[in-house]
């Protein structure tokens, strides 16, 4: 993580235009080639950076899916705070990467405009080059045609020189003059072909100097071009495993947090928690006891008969009416406590008859406390307004605006 480590590296290249090996004429393209295979390999690390960024971009997605899909709606208290803290965390986890991935694609943006400014330098180098190259092949080809005809005039001067001597002893004076012409024609074109192929030799040694100038610099901005794109790609290499390292602190901070929330889960509270909002009662019901009925009735007036059953009070409990509403024992009405007698009793009612006249004002006779949401709580002295009679001895009353059951047993008309 310290960039100072790739500044070593000016002091370290060769100076590839002064190696013997490359400047021949084959050593432009070795280098070409080399300048070539650098692109390949930026490719090569953009392909990897770009995947990347498609897996870590996938992942950051899934995980923020998993997040949102993940249920716990049914648990409680610590627990259920610790498993919310681990679906935020993971989607936050997620976004993370989908960060991540972005992040990438920047770094490789950045590498896909080098690796065209560098593609843009080498071409203009390459385009030189070829110029001055073909330049070169052209004035090589001339000058080896030229050497070729000097050779040839040369050799036909000599030719007609030798013809004009050996004529010249024959005596012949007009075969003399003819020949003496034409050795002085084939010299005159020896001459010129001597002076084309030197001028040829000229330019062709220009165009060569002017080559080899051009080659070096050549050489030399495509050194540079290869140092960049060393230096580029380690850097890039670098930054890449520095944010996948900061990628995974974040992942571990994240998580760490979920850890602490765990720490915070505690199985008593949880316990408790459910205790306090699900509980159901502190004690069992009681347990119903035998009580006469004759016993409890209590004569009021004289009707004449032996039995004192006139004007008496019939008390009922839910057991006498039966209970079909599917309730659990402990809120069966049951019979007014044994001591609370008030002398005044009503007769005894039948169901048929109360129907008659409802809906109808009925005074409670005895304390009741509902033991489920559809009771009413009542008082002795309450006036209640009785709007339906069950068969089961569970009568539907209204009290202040609030209506439910209540056992008909504790009630007496006003």
């Amino acid at each position: 993580q310290n960039p100072q480590a790739f500044t070593g590296i000016s002091r370290l290249r060769p100076r590839m235009a002064s190696c013997k090996e490359f400047t021949a004429h084959t050593g432009y393209d070795v280098l070409l080639q080399r300048l070539l295979e650098g692109r390949k390999m930026c490719k090569d690390v953009e392909d990897l950076i770009k995947q990347r960024a498609q897996a870590e971009e996938r992942y950051g997605k899934e995980l923020v899916q998993i997040a949102r899909k993940a249920g716990g709606h049914t648990e409680i208290n610590t627990l259920k705070a610790s498993f919310e803290v681990l679906k935020q965390q993971i989607e936050s986890v997620g976004n993370s990467h989908i960060q991540l991935a972005t992040m990438l694609r920047d770094e490789l943006k950045g590498l896909e405009e080098f690796r065209e400014r560098q593609k843009e330098q080498r071409k203009k180098y390459e385009n030189t080059m070829d110029k001055i190259h073909k330049n070169k092949i052209s004035l090589y080809k001339k000058t080896m045609e030229s050497k070729k005809t000097y050779e040839q005039k040369c050799k036909e001067a000599d030719e007609a020189e030798l013809a004009f001597e050996r004529i010249s002893t024959m005596g012949n004076q007009k075969q003399t003059e003819k020949s003496q012409t034409k050795a002085k024609q084939c010299k005159e074109a020896a001459n010129e072909a001597e002076r084309v192929y030197k001028q040829n030799i000229e330019l062709l040694d220009a165009a060569r100097i002017s080559w080899e100038q051009e080659h070096i610099s050549t050489c030399e901005a495509f050194q540079l071009q290869e140092c960049d794109r060393i230096t580029i790609l380690r850097n890039s290499l670098w930054v890449h495993c520095n944010q996948l390292s900061t990628q995974c602190v974040k992942d571990d901070e994240v998580y760490e947090e979920v850890r602490r929330s765990l720490e915070n889960c505690d199985v008593g509270l949880d316990m408790e928690y459910f205790i306090q909002s699900k509980t159901t009662g502190t004690e069992p019901p009681a347990a119903i006891g035998y009580e006469n009925y004759y016993d409890r009735l209590t004569p009021t007036q004289n009707c004449g008969s032996p039995i004192p059953s006139c004007g008496m009070m019939k008390r009922f409990s839910g057991l006498l009416h039966g209970n079909n509403r599917n309730a659990p024992d402990s809120i069966i009405p049951t019979a007014p406590p044994a001591g609370q007698v008030d002398g005044v009793y009503a007769a005894i009612r039948t169901d048929k008859e109360e129907e008659a006249d409802l809906p109808r004002e009925y005074r409670v006779l005895y304390d009741y406390t509902g033991q489920n949401e559809d009771e009413l709580d009542i008082r002795a002295g309450d006036v209640v307004l009785v709007t339906d009679v069950g068969e089961d001895g569970w009568w539907t009353a209204e009290q202040n605006g609030q209506q439910g059951f209540v056992p008909g047993s504790y009630l007496e008309k006003v």
